[in-house]
């Protein structure tokens, strides 16, 4: 068996996953809620590397690229010398992953590995999308622009929508949206990104499992100044205490014990109540890149998995085209939509793995 690595790893878990090249099945997987880099994630990899022959490359989810990384890039100095420049940008994920690199080419120093950044997607963002409405000095010293985030994913549910259309990927303008620790929209037209919730960094947009998503920032410059925050703090919460965890007074970040408590817990059926209505928000605004509607795409594993929030979010959207009646449990990847829906409602199951493995043998 010929086999591509691929390796995603989070701020406090990895996934690794054995892709077969020739049939692109995965023959085995390791996933770990522990940093990448812990002794019980470098386990697991041997676990799953021991017996197995025939690892032709390795493949890194890279979260930001930064300005430099805008494809998947095969790795050496200059690579990684970008992909450091990054870490800045998503502190919560870039440094673990590149630890975690260090660690895979020791293991597996024979082979090429591959950086495939979730930035590249979005690469092509039209400037009007991109460009951030501040000084011009700061956005040239410190190259401050939208680059939009959940690429991996994007491409492949794009790609699947496409067959499930029958249609060219590159012919079509659809409203997409990655639902799950994270959560972004992106509007693709003629095949390419040109709108997405996600910015600077990954804590843009919509609300998520424990981010807060975009707040106004005068407010976090009065909490610096007036409400005793400091700037650890201020980072630290939103991040790891706000979104959905935050809605929930801290009940829980997980859409499925939230749909379980709704009907208990005013806090919980807020959470619920708020993420729909800025995830339709965000899917509305982002509909204004378009000139037309093919469909509307759900992946990420609320999006694949959690019909009451799909149907919570496209209860919103009915001015767009959008049906509001949903089957709530598809046969895998497919329409969720009436027959004859003015625009089609998608579920793709999330495969980053998969996606990791085309992009890491389309780099080589």
């Amino acid at each position: 068996m010929s086999a591509v690595l691929t390796v995603n790893a989070g701020s406090n878990s990895l996934k690794a996953h054995l892709v077969d090249t020739g049939s692109a099945e995965v023959r085995g997987s390791a996933e770990v809620e522990q940093p990448p880099d812990s002794d019980e994630a470098r386990r697991a990899l041997d676990e799953l590397l021991d017996d197995v022959d025939g690892v032709v490359a390795v493949g890194h989810r890279l979260v930001h690229g930064g300005p430099d990384l805008r494809a998947p890039t095969v790795v050496d100095d200059a690579a990684l010398a970008s992909a450091r420049r990054a870490e800045a940008l998503a502190p919560l994920h870039v440094p673990p992953a590149l630890r975690l690199l260090d660690v895979l080419r020791e293991r597996l120093p024979d082979v090429p590995h591959v950086l495939c950044p979730d930035t590249a997607f979005h690469t092509d963002l039209p400037e009007v999308a991109a460009t951030y409405p501040l000084p011009a000095e700061w956005r040239e010293r410190h190259g401050l622009r939208r680059y939009g985030f959940h690429g991996l994913s994007y491409r492949w549910a794009l790609d699947k929508a496409a067959q499930i259309l029958d249609r060219p990927a590159e012919g079509l303008s659809v409203l997409m949206t990655h639902l799950g620790g994270g959560c972004s929209v992106c509007a693709v037209r003629d095949g390419r990104s040109v709108d997405t919730s996600m910015g600077f960094t990954p804590l843009e947009g919509v609300p998520m499992s424990k981010r807060s998503g975009s707040v106004d920032p005068g407010m976090l410059l009065w909490l610096l100044r007036h409400g005793e925050v400091g700037l650890d703090a201020l980072e630290h919460g939103l991040n790891h205490e706000s979104g959905l965890l935050g809605l929930s007074n801290g009940r829980s970040g997980d859409t499925r014990d939230l749909v379980a408590a709704a009907g208990q817990d005013p806090a919980a059926a807020l959470a619920l109540r708020v993420f729909a209505h800025r995830v339709r928000r965000e899917l509305a605004a982002a509909a204004t890149s378009l000139d037309r509607l093919d469909a509307l795409v759900f992946t990420g594993e609320i999006g694949w998995d959690q019909p009451e929030v799909r149907t919570d979010v496209v209860a919103g959207l009915s001015l767009l085209g959008v049906p509001r009646d949903l089957v709530p449990d598809p046969d895998g990847d497919g329409p969720v939509s009436p027959p004859g829906a003015t625009v089609p409602v998608l579920v793709v199951r999330p495969r980053e793995e998969l996606q990791l493995c085309r992009d890491t043998v389309a780099a080589l």
